[in-house]
């Protein structure tokens, strides 16, 4: 038996007993663990998922209530990910509780920036279905040369990675001597690209397939060559001048007439009938001949294939080694392309609860708009109480120290000149909205009801970060709550950022020496805001001021002003440019008005006084008349005067006296305003239909 056969039969062999082993290890395994399998899994499960779990509402909150947060960071970070098994790793990325793990995966991301710096972008494969390939290999299923030539650009991408990796390792880069886990396969490699091409197996890939594809050459010419003779000599008998296949075969087009002049059998024949598609009997044997080695070319292109899944399938661990080492190196090269992107750095790591940014850029606002923040906190100080105007950009500084200490806690660089900061077990916070009608929640109860949780979660390890903390109810009972809110923070221990427009919180502050006031600096000369933090100084809310510069009328603020200080004093008068007071108004601005239904006036009195049979007056000539009807829409009454019927207005018209008052309740008026023939004729209609008949209504002229 030929070496390739034997090889061909033994990989079906090896593959057949590994999956039946691996049955019977599964079933084994399934039957004992079936038991216990409720309580593996709750083992499973460690204490950092557990506690990972619970931050999922902060990651909630940055990320879908406001539109500045942790998910867009990670879809950022997809975007630059190449493979999907990259993209599923950053899908799950939450912030290490572990510092050496944090600190490991932070070097990462800053190995990978420098290798971009120095070295360019790698060339890191999409990877798409390699994994899928390799299983089919293990398990047995056959390969289509497609997928064999897949798996061959896959070797040679790592090839090209350990290329790429190997120039960074002139430069020291630890990350770099990953290419000593990838390990190249250079026979296999070489011996797919040899023998796939273009999604097909190439002749040279084996001698025999080789002479079994020239011999099939062969064959096809002198089938050729045999049916252009016969059709040549036979051109009499043929309904065409040309060859057809039918059913695979090579037929002759003949006239049904001449069956009997070629030998042959009938393979097909036309819808008419008058042509039959006869194969040559000379022709038959030459095509039985092709038929056998195309079944050889088959067996051949299977044995190869199963020749190439045996290799595969034996280094499997190799594969999957480098499949793992890829997918590392996608994830961390996408966090080094995204520091690349927004020009960040790699902040310092502390576990003292100190926290120090210096010109931090919020990732996702332009560069041309962004002000820089400058923050610090920690070491005595464990709280800060931000105040300012409402469009001076608290809680864009919150946020952004939030997402800071989210990103550095999942081993990301930052957009700042300079960054330190601690690492939290917790981020929790409350901002926006969080009004849900479905679950009849108003503003400040959704608020209350989220502190709450914060309250009974934190710990001296924890961030948290409140918004507007009392607003949404009454400004005096709301200041109560507040305070009240910040002193459990205190005592908790741990780093707190809350945003208010209360002075009495402020005067809290002031008592607390681990709480310090900061505010949002406001140019009240321009009236504009400047989104600078400045710590330690208290701010007012310059709501006034906000409002004169988008437009509100000097009366308005003046009235304003009175109603929320009392007596207005000089100082802000002339702050507020409101010693003269400009007569400008609140332009109105034109809205349609609604369209209301027009009532239709109803006739005048005397219209509708008028009734069938009233006798009437009528003007100028003071003749007497009876009602025949109403009047119409007009005003026009239908008057019978000396057996005449007109149409008369009513203002010439003066009731004499009421038809009630002249006749019976169930009068019959046809005999006043009816003619005796008219009469008659509905008397023989009441009988049935006439047809000669024909009525003239009294009503009519």
């Amino acid at each position: 038996m030929p070496d390739a056969y034997f090889l061909y039969l033994k990989s079906i062999t090896d593959i057949a007993y590994r999956k039946i082993n691996q049955d019977l290890c599964d079933m084994s395994r399934l039957w004992m663990s079936h038991r216990f399998f409720v309580f593996l899994l709750f083992l499973q499960k460690s204490k950092k998922e557990r506690i990972t779990d619970t931050m999922n509402k902060t990651f909630e909150t940055l990320g879908y209530a406001c539109p500045l947060g942790y998910d867009e960071i990670l879809n950022r970070l997809k975007e630059r990910a190449n493979s999907t098994p990259a993209k599923n790793m950053i899908g799950k990325l939450r912030p290490y509780l572990s510092e050496s793990e944090l600190r490991r995966n932070m070097n990462d991301t800053t190995q990978a920036r420098q290798l971009l710096d120095l070295v360019g972008m790698p060339p890191i494969p999409a990877m798409e279905h390699v994994e899928l390939f390799l299983d089919k290999a293990v398990m047995g299923e056959l390969l289509l040369p497609g997928e064999l030539e897949q798996t061959g650009t896959f070797l040679a991408a790592v090839k090209r990675m350990q290329g790429y990796l190997e120039k960074g390792k002139a430069f020291q880069i630890p990350a770099a001597y990953y290419n000593e886990n990838l390990v190249l396969m250079e026979e296999l490699r070489e011996e797919i690209e040899r023998s796939i091409r273009c999604g097909q197996i190439d002749d040279h890939a084996s001698g025999l397939l080789r002479d079994i594809r020239r011999d099939l050459l062969l064959l096809e010419e002198k089938i050729k060559n045999k049916t252009d003779s016969i059709m040549k000599s036979q051109k009499k008998y043929m309904a065409e001048a040309f060859v057809v296949k039918r059913n695979g075969r090579v037929c002759l087009p003949v006239k049904k007439e001449f069956r009997t002049k070629i030998a042959g059998s009938v393979i097909d024949k036309s819808a008419t009938g008058a042509t039959l598609f006869v194969e040559p009997e000379a022709v038959r044997k030459l095509q039985e001949e092709y038929e056998v080695l195309k079944l050889e070319e088959d067996n051949e292109e299977r044995r190869i294939i199963y020749t190439f899944m045996n290799l595969i399938a034996e280094q499997e661990e190799v594969f999957r080694k480098n499949i793992d080492t890829l997918v590392k190196l996608d994830f961390i090269f996408a966090k080094g392309k995204l520091s690349a992107d927004m020009q960040a750095i790699q902040p310092d790591i502390n576990t003292n609860g100190y926290l120090c940014l210096q010109q931090a850029r919020h990732p996702m606002l332009s560069e041309e708009t962004c002000v820089p923040l400058d923050f610090e906190i920690g070491g005595r100080e464990r709280g800060l109480v931000i105040t300012g105007p409402n469009t001076g950009g608290k809680t864009v500084a919150i946020k952004t120290v939030g997402l800071f200490s989210l990103m550095s806690g999942s081993g990301l660089h930052l957009p700042c000149t300079y960054a330190n900061i601690c690492m939290n077990n917790q981020v929790l916070c409350d901002i926006g909205d969080g009004q849900n009608i479905a679950d009849n929640l108003s503003t400040f109860s959704a608020h209350i009801r989220n502190i709450l949780e914060i309250l009974q979660k934190v710990t001296q390890e924890s961030l948290v970060i409140l918004d507007e903390l009392g607003s949404g109810t009454d400004p005096a009972e709301g200041m109560g709550i507040a305070i009240s809110i910040l002193e459990q923070l205190r005592l908790s221990g741990c780093l707190f950022l809350a945003t208010t427009h209360y002075p009495e919180v402020k005067a809290y502050a002031k008592r607390h020496e681990e709480i310090v006031n900061a505010r949002m600096a406001f140019d009240k000369e321009n009236l504009k805001p400047l989104f600078r933090l400045e710590i330690g100084r208290s701010g007012d809310s310059c709501a006034l001021y906000i409002a004169k510069r988008l437009g509100m009328p000097d009366m308005m603020l003046l009235s304003a002003a009175k109603e929320a200080y009392g007596e207005v004093n000089k100082d802000l008068i002339r702050e507020l440019d409101l010693d003269k007071l400009s007569k400008n108004k609140l332009k109105k601005i034109y809205v349609p008005r609604i369209l209301k239904i027009t009532e239709k006036q109803p006739l005048k009195r005397q219209i509708s006084t008028f009734a069938r049979g009233d006798s009437v007056m009528v003007f100028p000539d003071r003749l007497i008349g009876i009602v025949v009807n109403p009047a119409d829409k007009k005003g026009n009454v239908l008057v019978q005067i000396k057996k005449e019927k007109v149409f008369i207005n009513h203002k010439r018209l003066k009731l004499k006296a009421a038809a009630s008052e002249l006749y019976p309740e169930d009068y019959d008026f046809s005999i006043i305003f009816d003619s005796v023939e008219n009469r008659k004729a509905r008397h023989k209609m009441g009988k049935g239909y006439q047809q000669d008949l024909e009525i003239q209504g009294y009503g009519s002229l």
